[in-house]
């Protein structure tokens, strides 16, 4: 991509900031006035910032090839895109597709000399790691593995450990209906803190997690019982799954393992060419959490023409960001995606990128009728399925007692959204860019009803009327609509 083909809008650029304050920050430097010798051409934005020392900071921004953005800064800051990065992709997108360029204008051969080494440096680099990886799976798939034998007895020894810790588990699960739910109260968290502690000692973390989760059910509010008697019901049904695991179809089978915590290796997904799905792939959203000690990101995409949603998870320790695949909400890419196995495959890791990402329209979406059943047949395939994403198209934020629904813009039919303090700060900032009008919002469905990550100013329709599509506009982490002009 030529950085002058498509300017992004400033909320894909806000998309790659690491956190609140250098949003805050990079949108302070979003004018004209601190900088001089911008530019844009060769795939890549550049300028310098003036700043507190006697020299400015030099800034550039690789936007070209398959790989992630790139960002060089003279200053000492350390995160990535740091804020003057931020404000000089502003003060680009801020000029506009067509537009004249005055903030950064396209001059593609007046690349500086610091500009230019770094991005011929930073390109060769880029090209020697494909090339590199390229030989290594060559390699990998002449060679075949080290020591299938080893492997293959690794994999039986922790198979058995897992079955161990599921009958362990059917064992408490029974001993806690014996004894009658209303006990689960009075008894604490430290009983589901050591079940826990004994399925990650039975190399089984998925059925640990689920138990952590059980113990967080009693006294969490009216009804709690029935709803520990359904967490009950699925994690037997998980326990007995593995148990027999050898008997399930293969999806099916993909799908407990995958919910114990038995992942699939990367290099394994990607080995198989023929799986792999190439598309033009929306973002959708993408939302970051905690995660007992690690850190989660997930990104959703959407496939133009296959029709596919993909989800992208990366996990980094805790109090450090997971690897970011740079991807702005609201941006499309040419890409290769290969999908984990399972019932419903949705999980995938992104394989060669043949373009970078640049602005895309409004996404198609369904009422909510369709979103629920969508859902539906899902939860026939995978019934420990929390939440699917769907794009819900016109809509209206509505508001219900202490709470949101998004109910159809046409029809009688709302989904209520999740009462938390995220959801009601993001449903705050769905009400402001809606004014009551019909939009465009992607989030997951599920059974606690939906929760919203993107809205678009615009609709499917105005795109194909001819009319100019709408904005991407993420809804978390929560910011003031005014925090980013």
């Amino acid at each position: 991509m030529s950085a002058g083909e498509t300017r992004w809008t400033a909320e894909q650029v806000l998309g790659l900031a690491p956190d609140a304050a250098s949003r805050k920050a990079g949108a302070r430097l979003a004018a004209p006035g601190p900088w001089s010798g911008t530019g844009a051409g060769q795939g890549a934005v550049w300028g310098e910032c003036r700043g507190s020392g006697s020299s400015p900071y030099r800034t550039v921004v690789d936007l070209a090839g398959e790989a992630a953005p790139g960002y060089r800064c003279s200053c000492p800051s350390r995160k990535f895109p740091c804020k003057h990065a931020l404000g000089l992709l502003l003060l680009w997108a801020a000029d506009g597709p067509g537009e004249g360029g005055e903030g950064v204008p396209e001059t593609p051969d007046a690349v500086p000399d610091w500009a230019g080494s770094w991005l011929s440096g930073r390109r060769q680099r880029a090209e020697r790691a494909r090339e590199e990886a390229a030989a290594v799976r060559e390699g990998e798939r002449a060679a075949g593995p080290a020591d299938p034998a080893a492997a293959r007895h690794r994999a039986e020894r922790r198979a058995a450990r897992i079955a161990a810790g599921a009958t362990e588990l059917e064992r408490r699960l029974a001993d806690l209906l014996r004894g009658g739910l209303a006990g689960a109260q009075q008894s604490g968290y430290a009983g589901w803190d050591e079940t826990a502690a004994r399925m990650v000692d039975a190399q089984a973390p998925g059925l640990a997690a689920r138990v952590r989760e059980l113990g967080a059910v009693p006294g969490s509010g009216p009804g709690w019982p029935s709803r520990l008697l359904a967490e009950c019901a699925l994690l037997h049904l998980l326990d007995r799954a593995v148990l027999r695991l050898d008997e399930l179809p293969g999806p099916l089978a993909a799908t407990v393992r995958s919910r114990v915590g038995l992942t699939v290796e990367t290099a394994e997904v990607l080995a198989d060419r023929d799986a792999l799905v190439r598309d033009r792939w929306l973002v959708l959203g993408r939302d970051e959490a905690e995660e007992g000690r690690v850190t989660a990101r997930r990104v959703w995409l959407y496939g133009r023409e296959s029709g596919r949603t993909a989800l992208l998870l990366s996990f980094g320790a805790a109090g450090q960001a997971p690897p970011d695949p740079m991807l702005p909400v609201g941006s499309a890419l040419d890409a290769e995606l290969a999908f984990y196995p399972g019932a419903r495959p949705l999980r995938a890791v992104l394989g060669r990128r043949h373009t970078a990402p640049e602005p895309d329209a409004v996404p198609p979406g369904t009422a909510v009728r369709g979103a629920l059943a969508a859902y539906g047949a899902a939860l026939c395939d995978d019934p420990w399925l929390d939440g699917r994403p769907a794009v819900l198209a016109d809509v209206v934020p509505v508001p219900a007692g202490e709470g949101w629904q998004l109910a159809d813009a046409e029809g009688e039919d709302a989904l209520p959204v999740p009462v938390t303090a995220a959801t009601r700060s993001r449903m705050w900032r769905l009400a402001a860019v809606s004014g009551g009008e019909p939009v465009t919002v992607f989030g997951e469905c599920g059974h606690l009803g939906f929760t919203p990550y993107t809205v678009w100013t615009g609709t499917a329709a105005d795109t194909a009327s001819g009319r100019a599509p709408g904005a991407a506009i993420p809804l978390g982490p929560a910011e003031p609509l005014g925090g980013t002009a």
